[in-house]
């Protein structure tokens, strides 16, 4: 069954990074604040870093879902470990 996101829910968020390599591209936690009525992958989401809390909301575009690369600004279920 394939999972949808809710208002609520926990994910990933992955980090740009920085243009220098300082700082590499890292999973943070992450929760869906809001969901897309059109565009159900879309999300608003509150992401908690370990220096503070940033806001993505649809209202600013919000995030896209990618399964396969995880790309910077992107979000995906967390792993199962």
């Amino acid at each position: 069954m394939e999972q949808k996101p809710s208002v609520g829910r926990m994910v990933h968020y992955v980090s740009y990074g920085t243009p220098g390599g300082e700082y590499t591209r890292e999973c943070r936690a992450a929760i869906v604040t809001e969901v897309d009525a059109i565009e159900s992958y879309r999300v608003g989401l509150a992401v908690l870093n370990p220096t503070g809390q940033f806001f993505h909301s649809l209202g600013n575009g919000g995030c896209m879902a990618d399964f396969t690369e995880n790309q910077g600004g992107t979000w995906h279920w967390p792993e199962r470990v």
